[in-house]
Order: structure tokens, then sequence, then C-alpha cells
């Protein structure tokens, strides 16, 4: 909601804050034991930055990762080059380990496999992870791509992975999945915005 100078409420419909850079979103999926969620449409130069929010996402596995990668043919392959560098935080429920290191287990070197987004898996109970991951420019067909994500796992202690990186290919990118290294995703819900003024 929008308001004029003299006080009066106005209803916004999107045009008013057009270049607020407020997000749009675009789509929403549910998993139920889903293998992955891809996101196969939504994706173009309609804005130069995407977020996907993850909410509440639980694996069918023990202690397997979550990760993604991006695909330039409409979800056809998805094996798009990757740098990236990666670091976390932890903490330990009891107190009794803490620390905060590079995590060389999550970068990638010029691979084209799924990118982790959380070095630790969690056990197949009531916890789950979260996070956003931000695509930035993904029409251009100039240059790299760039990504960042800010994700929380728990697993007894809590971890906060930061990601950043690059897929290394002029193509557009118009696709996305997301998986786990191995199983399903039990349950969770990712969306999709577009970022208004970007």
């Amino acid at each position: 909601m929008g308001f004029i100078s003299n006080g009066t409420t106005i209803l916004d419909n999107g045009a008013f804050s057009v270049g607020l850079g407020g997000l749009v979103l675009l789509s929403e999926q549910t998993a139920s034991s889903s293998a992955n969620i891809s996101f196969t449409s939504g994706i173009d130069s309609t804005y130069s930055i995407y977020k996907f929010e993850f909410i509440n996402i639980h694996p069918s596995a023990t202690g397997t990762v979550f990760q993604f990668n991006m695909s330039t043919d409409g979800g056809s392959n998805y094996n798009v080059t990757k740098t990236t560098t990666a670091f976390g935080a932890y903490h330990a429920e009891d107190d009794g380990y803490a620390a905060l290191r590079y995590d060389t287990v999550l970068d990638l070197a010029q691979g084209t496999g799924f990118q982790p987004l959380f070095e630790t898996g969690i056990p197949n109970n009531e916890e789950s992870s979260a996070g956003t991951l931000l695509l930035f420019n993904p029409s251009s067909t100039t240059y790299v791509k760039h990504f960042i994500s800010d994700c929380t796992n728990a697993y007894t202690y809590t971890v906060r992975n930061l990601i950043a990186g690059y897929g290394n290919t002029t193509s557009a990118v118009n696709a996305i999945r997301f998986q786990y290294a191995s199983g399903n995703i039990d349950d969770g819900t990712i969306k999709l915005y577009g970022i208004k003024g970007s």
C-alpha cells in the first residue's frame, strides 16, 4: 500500500512501486517427496536480478546436501560451468564447538556438477534448512552469470554457509534445478521472485 501527501491510502497494483526495488513473486513450488524442484520458466530478461527463497527444506535421506545447477537450454541439461568460493560459521547447541572457516568442500573450480548450498546434511527428523539465492542478469549474452547464496542449516548445531560464484557462460541461463545429492526433497517450499527496478 502507498500513501499520497494528504494521508489518503491508495491501493498499489504494482505501478506505484515499480522503481522501488520491490520483490515480485513469479512462482512457488512445494515439494512432496520430489526428486527435484526445477524452474524452467520465468527466468528471462524481464528482471536483471532473480531471488530464490528456500523455506523449511527437508531431505528424505539422512546427511545429504542441498544443491543447485543452471541450464542454458530450458532445462534439458543442468551442467553450466561454475567457479565458486564459500565459507561457513558454526555454533553447537551445547556451546562446545564454534568456528568460522573457508569451506573447500563447497567450492568449485570450473566444475559442471551441482553446487552444494550447505556443507553438512541434516538428519531425517524435525530439522530443516532455509536460505536465499540471488542470480544476477541471467539473460545476458555478454557476461558470466554471478550468484550469491546465504543459507542456514541445523544439525545439532547451527550453520550459516555463504557461497558466491559465477556460471562461466555467455549464453542466457533460463532454468534452475534444486535437489539433494541423494534421495528426494521430502518437504519444503521454494519461491522465485523478480526484483523490480534492478
